[in-house]
C-alpha cells in the first residue's frame, strides 16, 4: 500500500473538520488491510460475526446471548475491530519482542469450531425449555465467505407451556400445618401461569426461606422436589410439589424435620481478654434472641448490623448443635480494628492557572465511647499564588478549615422504641465546620453545623438521607476598598447578585435525599427548603423588618428557598465490552420571602467535566448570557435552574483502558430577570433554543478502586453567539475557541 507525497499538502490544507475522520479513516483501512488469514488453519474458517434471531417476539434472542460459547472477534464501540487488528500486525514467530508484545495486547482470532457451536445449540435450547418452551428447537446455518465465517443461531421456541393443575405432597405435617399450603392464597404457583423452570426455583426458594425463618435449621431446597406431566398435550403441564421428610444422609432413616431454637448466645473475640464494644451495643445488634426459633434472616440481619459498624474488621457467627437436643447455641466472634489512626495528604491545586498546594491531616476515632461511634476531625491548610489582580495589596489566597464528624451506627432521637432501635439500619451524624478564607479581594469565615440521619433498603436498592437542620453562617469581616468601588458600591457597577454573595448571610435549611441504583437504572432525587421556620417564629413573634423589608436574625438577613434536583441514568449493555449511558439531570432553586437572590452555594452552573463538557467549569449561561467580565464571571454565569442531557458511548479497549464518544446538551438559567445577566431568564417559548450542544471522546483509566477520565469537548451549537459561526460550531469548528479539555475522578454519570 502506497500513498503518493503529491497527495498530503492536499489533505493538510483541507478544511480541518475533516482531517479527523480522515485519519481515523486510514488507521482502520491500514490495519483492516493487514491479513488475519495467517492465524487461520489450512481448513479452518475465522469466525467473523454471530447471529442470534428468533421466529417469534415472544422472544428476546439478546437475553440468551451468554449460552453461546464461541463469539466473534470484539470491536471497539460495537464497530470497529481493532484489537484483533493489533493482533494481526505481529508475525507468527514468537521469540521476536515485537510479536509477543502485539499479540499480548491484541485480541487473538477466533476460529470456527463445530463443536462448540453445536454445544451453543444444545445450550440455546436447554434454556428455551427452562422458560417453558418444551418443543423449542435451534437451527444452525453457517455462511463462509473465504476464510471467514458467519454463524447464524435461529431460536424456534414453539409454544409455551402452562400449568394445568397444581398438587403440594407434604410429607411432613408439623411443615403442612405452617405452611397451609392447601389455601391458595398461601401458594406461589397458580394453575394457569407459563411454566417455567425459573418460576418453579422461585417456589423452592419462597418455601425454604419460610422454614428456615421459622427454626428450621437444617432444612434446605433440595428436600423440594417436583414431579411433571405433560403427556396430556394441549401444552399443559401437571405439576406436584413434593417435600421430602428429612434424612440426615443416605442411610438414615426418614423423619420429621426437626425445629431448632436457640439455647444462648455467646460473644468472642481473638484481639483480646475483652470485646472493646459496650454489651448493651452488641445486644441491639444481634437479631438471634435466645428462646427464639432459628432464623436465617435474623443471622443475615445481625451480619449487616455488625458490618455496618466501623469498628468492627470482620464478623464469624457459628451455631453449635446440643447432643440429642433440638437447641442451638450462637457463638459471635468479633474482630475490631484499631480503634484510633491518623493520616496526612498533601494536594496540589490549580485554580485557572493560578498555581498552590495544601495540606491536610485526619484523625479518626472509630470507637469514640466503645459504641463503634466514628470521630473524625480534619484540619487543612491550603496557598495560593493569584496572577492577574491588579489594584490589591496582597496577591495570596490562604485557606484554613476545621471539620469535624461524629458518627452514630443507630438512630439516635427520643421516643423511639428498643424493636425499632434494633432493626433500624440508620446511621446518625453530627457535624461542625470552621473555614478561614482570605483572599486579595475579600476575607470570609463559614461557620456550619448539621445532624443528619442515614438508612438503607438493600432488597431495593434505596438509600436516604434525612437533614433535621443545617446551619451555615457566613461572615465577611473584610472586603478590599478596590473589590467594593469596582463591583458592589459604584452606582454604575452595581451588581445586585454580586452584592448579595459578599454579604453576611444566615442559612436554616432542612432536606431529604433519596438514591436508587440498581445497576441499570440510577435515580437521584434531592429536596431541601431553608427559612420557612425562621419566617413562622418572625410573622408569630411579630418581629421587625430591616430597612430592606428583610426579616433578620442577629441583624444578619437569612436566605429563604426551596430547590429540587433529580438526577436520572440508564445503563444499556450490548455486550460484555459495550454500553450505553443515557443521563438526564433537572434542578430548580427559587427564591422567595426574606430572599429574591439564591446563595451564590446554592446556584446552578453548567460546562465542565459533569456537564455540557464543549465549555469549561462556570462558562455556559445562564441563557444566551455571554460573560463579559473574566473576574466576576463565575457570579453572572449561574442561575436558578439547570438542565443536562447527556448520552455517552462507552467502550472496553483493553488493559485497564476504556474509551467513550459523548454528547452533551443543556444549559442553566434564572427564574428572575436579572439586569447583570441578560438573556439567562427561562422561557417556555424561548428555552430550547438556548440549549447548548458539544461532543466529544473521551479515556478512561479504570483501576478498580478509582477512574482516572479524560474527555475532550468541542462546542456544537453555542446560545451565546455574536455571528453565525459562533452559533454552530460543529459547522465551522475552531480549536482555540471551541475546544475543552476536563481531567476528573470517577465516571460523569
Amino acid at each position: 500500500m502506497k500513498i503518493s507525497g503529491k497527495l498530503i499538502p492536499h489533505i493538510l490544507t483541507t478544511d480541518n473538520r475533516w482531517v479527523a475522520l480522515l485519519c481515523w479513516t486510514a488507521v482502520a483501512v491500514f490495519i483492516h488491510a493487514c491479513s488475519l488469514e495467517k492465524f487461520v488453519p489450512e481448513d479452518g474458517h475465522l469466525l467473523a460475526k454471530v447471529e442470534l434471531k428468533s421466529d417469534t417476539k415472544r422472544i428476546n434472542p439478546s437475553s440468551l446471548e451468554a449460552y453461546i460459547r464461541q463469539r466473534a472477534n470484539s470491536k471497539w464501540f460495537s464497530a470497529f475491530k481493532i484489537p484483533v487488528g493489533i493482533y494481526a500486525l505481529s508475525g507468527r514467530d514468537t521469540t521476536r519482542w515485537l510479536n509477543r508484545t502485539l499479540q499480548r495486547i491484541g485480541e487473538k482470532p477466533v476460529i470456527y469450531d463445530s463443536l462448540q457451536a453445536q454445544l451453543s445449540c444444545a445450550n440455546l435450547q436447554s434454556a428455551l425449555q427452562n422458560q417453558g418452551f418444551i418443543n423449542a428447537r435451534v437451527e444452525l446455518s453457517t455462511h463462509t465467505r473465504g476464510k471467514r465465517l458467519t454463524a447464524r443461531y435461529i431460536l424456534h421456541p414453539g409454544e409455551p407451556y402452562t400449568i394445568r393443575s397444581l398438587r403440594y405432597d407434604i410429607q411432613d405435617e408439623a411443615i403442612a400445618r405452617l405452611l397451609r399450603l392447601d389455601r391458595p392464597a398461601s401458594q406461589s404457583l397458580q394453575p394457569g401461569q407459563p411454566f417455567s423452570v425459573a418460576r418453579l426455583e422461585e417456589e423452592r426458594k419462597r418455601i425454604t426461606r419460610l422454614l428456615t425463618d421459622s427454626g428450621y435449621y437444617r432444612f434446605h431446597k433440595d428436600f423440594i422436589v417436583y414431579g411433571a406431566d405433560s403427556t396430556h398435550g394441549n401444552n399443559e403441564v401437571d405439576l406436584v410439589l413434593h417435600l421430602l421428610r428429612y434424612r440426615a444422609d443416605g442411610n438414615s432413616p426418614e423423619t420429621a424435620h426437626p425445629r431448632y431454637n436457640i439455647r444462648q448466645v455467646r460473644f468472642s473475640t481473638n484481639d483480646s481478654n475483652r470485646i472493646h464494644l459496650r454489651p448493651r451495643l452488641l445486644q441491639r445488634s444481634t437479631a438471634i434472641r435466645e428462646g427464639q426459633p432459628f432464623s436465617a434472616t435474623d443471622l443475615q440481619r445481625t451480619y449487616n448490623n455488625f458490618a455496618r459498624m466501623q469498628a468492627v474488621r470482620y464478623t464469624n457467627i457459628r451455631f453449635t448443635l446440643l447432643p440429642d437436643t433440638t437447641l442451638l447455641d450462637c457463638d459471635i466472634n468479633i474482630s475490631t480494628n484499631k480503634p484510633s489512626t491518623l493520616s496526612f495528604q498533601p494536594e496540589g491545586t490549580n485554580t485557572a492557572g493560578d498555581l498552590g498546594a495544601a495540606a491536610s491531616v485526619t484523625y479518626e476515632n472509630r470507637n469514640l465511647f466503645r459504641g463503634s461511634e466514628l470521630l473524625s476531625i480534619q484540619l487543612r491548610a491550603a496557598y495560593e499564588a493569584i496572577t492577574g489582580l491588579e489594584g490589591y495589596q496582597n496577591k495570596d489566597y490562604q485557606e484554613y478549615n476545621v471539620e469535624t464528624k461524629l458518627s452514630f451506627p443507630s438512630f439516635v432521637a427520643p421516643l423511639l422504641s428498643r424493636t425499632f432501635r434494633r432493626r433500624s439500619l440508620a446511621t446518625s451524624e453530627l457535624s461542625v465546620n470552621w473555614n478561614l478564607q482570605n483572599r486579595p479581594e475579600f476575607h470570609r469565615r463559614v461557620f456550619s453545623t448539621a445532624w443528619r440521619y442515614r438508612w438503607n433498603e438493600p432488597a431495593h436498592h434505596i438509600a436516604y438521607r434525612y437533614d433535621l437542620f443545617d446551619i451555615n453562617y457566613v461572615y465577611m469581616p473584610w472586603i478590599s476598598s478596590t473589590f467594593k468601588h469596582d463591583y458592589i458600591d459604584t452606582a454604575g457597577n452595581r451588581n445586585a447578585i454580586l452584592r448579595y454573595n459578599y454579604e453576611d448571610l444566615f442559612i436554616l435549611k432542612m432536606g431529604f435525599g433519596l438514591t436508587f441504583n440498581d445497576g441499570l437504572n440510577a435515580l437521584k432525587l434531592n429536596f431541601e427548603t431553608a427559612g420557612n421556620l425562621l419566617a413562622s417564629l418572625s410573622r408569630l413573634l411579630s418581629m421587625q423588618q430591616n430597612a430592606s423589608g428583610k426579616y433578620s436574625l442577629l441583624n444578619i438577613a437569612y436566605a429563604q428557598y426551596a430547590k429540587v434536583d433529580a438526577d436520572f441514568t440508564r445503563l444499556f449493555h450490548f455486550d460484555t465490552r459495550n454500553s450505553l449511558a443515557l443521563h438526564f439531570g433537572l434542578g430548580v432553586a427559587y427564591p422567595y420571602g426574606n430572599s429574591t437572590i439564591l446563595p451564590f452555594e446554592k446556584r446552578y452552573f453548567s460546562g465542565g467535566a459533569n456537564s455540557v463538557r464543549g465549555w469549561r467549569v462556570r462558562e455556559l449561561g445562564p441563557g444566551s448570557f455571554k460573560g463579559t467580565d473574566g473576574r466576576i464571571d463565575f457570579i453572572n454565569q449561574t442561575g436558578d435552574m439547570k438542565l443536562d442531557l447527556n448520552l455517552e458511548y462507552r467502550t472496553f479497549l483493553g488493559w485497564k483502558l476504556h474509551g467513550a464518544l459523548f454528547i452533551d446538551a443543556g444549559n442553566i438559567w434564572t427564574l428572575r430577570n436579572y439586569a447583570e445577566q441578560p438573556g439567562g431568564q427561562f422561557r417556555f417559548d424561548r428555552f430550547y433554543r438556548q440549549l447548548a450542544a458539544a461532543y466529544g471522546l473521551g479515556l478512561r483509566l479504570n483501576f478498580d478502586y478509582f477512574v482516572l477520565r479524560f474527555d475532550l469537548g468541542m462546542k456544537a451549537i453555542n446560545p451565546a453567539h455574536t455571528t453565525s459561526r459562533e452559533h454552530y460550531p460543529i459547522a465551522h469548528p475552531n480549536l482555540k475557541r471551541d475546544f475543552a479539555f476536563h481531567f476528573a475522578v470517577g465516571l460523569p454519570f
